[in-house]
């Protein structure tokens, strides 16, 4: 199978802002053939300017990942767009930030439908595609809260550990099956995108602290630096991407120590304390 992205036809979920974005422009100056979408329909259409501008061919298509029908419907339109699909990079997620026991149910279940059933939805839809092609590659990115956990991130974490369980287990079952796919699952550590500045957290806290602390604290890389780690995972077959090298020094305190792993990061989120929500006066 090909490692190439020239004449590729590679679909990106949350391709409006971020890490998406970053990915799209880079595929596209590398010659790939872009089915584009995101729920942000402005911030879809300034990433397929950019991407035109390098003289990609490019489809933006307004696409909520949690609808499954919409997402299968979505995956037949493309095939039948382009011919082929060769590469699926399942990217659209959501931040929140908030203990259990503040936490309301229907948080947790949009967490959860965005960032787990997301990829889920997103890599069935596209399945039977990428084998079809010959030369399949499902990327779906995960995170460094996919390796590690900490306080205030319980359903975060959970989406994205179940992200990791689903393709580590889906790329097995490639193999197994002897099917011409590639899958790779990315854990970004601290990225510079809007994410956590529109984050949601739990009723009383406040989100711009949740902003501040995540800008202050965590937010080391560019976008454009984790698009091109991601597209060198994929060119070398990674079944694993790490972006920074915080996500590689945690993972393996993790792997060293998990339990005491745990303390440290309990420890240390006394540091990244959030403030409760401003009453109004």
């Amino acid at each position: 199978m090909s490692t190439g992205f020239t004449g590729k036809v590679a679909v990106i979920t949350g391709a409006g802002s971020g890490i998406g974005r970053a990915l799209a422009v880079d595929l596209a100056a590398r010659g790939a053939r872009l089915a584009l979408s995101d729920v942000d329909r402005d911030g879809l259409e300034a990433t397929a300017v950019r991407c035109e501008a390098r003289g990609a061919e490019v489809r933006t298509d307004q696409l909520d990942v949690t609808e499954r029908e919409a997402v299968l419907a979505y995956a037949a339109a493309m095939r039948a767009h382009f011919g082929v699909v060769n590469q699926v990079y399942a990217n659209a997620g959501i931040a929140y930030y908030g203990e259990v026991a503040r936490e309301e149910f229907k948080d947790i279940e949009r967490v959860l439908d965005v960032n787990f059933w997301g990829v889920v939805n997103t890599a069935k839809a596209f399945l039977p595609h990428l084998i079809d092609s010959g030369d399949g590659h499902v990327v779906a990115v995960s995170s460094l809260f996919g390796l590690i956990t900490l306080p205030g991130q319980s359903s975060y974490s959970a989406s994205k550990f179940a992200v990791r369980g689903f393709t580590e287990s889906l790329r097995q079952e490639m193999l197994v099956a002897r099917h011409p796919v590639r899958v790779s699952c990315v854990h970004p550590g601290g990225i510079r995108t809007s994410v956590a500045r529109s984050a949601g957290v739990a009723d009383g806290l406040d989100p711009d602290s949740v902003a501040r602390v995540f800008d202050r604290r965590m937010a080391l890389h560019s976008p454009e630096m984790a698009a091109r780690t991601i597209l060198t995972g994929v060119q070398r077959q990674r079944a694993r991407i790490l972006i920074g090298g915080e996500a590689k020094l945690f993972d393996l305190l993790n792997r060293v120590t998990p339990t005491g792993s745990q303390r440290f990061w309990a420890w240390y989120s006394r540091f990244l304390a959030v403030a409760p929500r401003k009453q109004a006066s």
